[in-house]
């Protein structure tokens, strides 16, 4: 089994910062790509950010120059930087990992979210 645990999230004004974390645990071999994704109220969920194992990133046009994702794998652990932030922003954040057991299968794994509310 494997858990993600995340946290950071809070309420903060237009134009302030916040930095998730989250946290993997379990039986890990190896994670392949972590990600973070967001769902507001009525909307689909959406992917934010994600890394891959060797340090790439991608981002959501969106949140582009604005949120940085960060990873340090020895600590199986994920950030996401948020700068700038707006009240389009608010919603609750997941973090999802790709992750290789210890049985060496693949599977998905998701945190419990973590709510972030910007107020104008």
């Amino acid at each position: 089994q494997v858990q993600l645990v995340e946290s950071g999230g809070g309420l903060v004004q237009a134009g302030g910062s916040l930095r998730l974390s989250c946290a993997a645990s379990g039986s890990i071999f190896s994670i392949n790509a972590m990600a973070w994704y967001r769902q507001a109220p009525g909307k689909q969920r959406e992917l934010v950010a994600i890394t891959i194992g060797g340090g790439s990133a991608d981002y959501v046009d969106s949140v582009k120059g604005r949120f940085t994702i960060s990873r340090d794998n020895a600590k199986n652990t994920v950030y996401l930087q948020m700068n700038s932030l707006k009240p389009e922003d608010t919603a609750v954040y997941y973090c999802n990992a790709q992750v290789r057991t210890s049985d060496f299968r693949f599977s998905n794994y998701w945190g419990q979210g973590t709510q972030v509310t910007v107020s104008s």
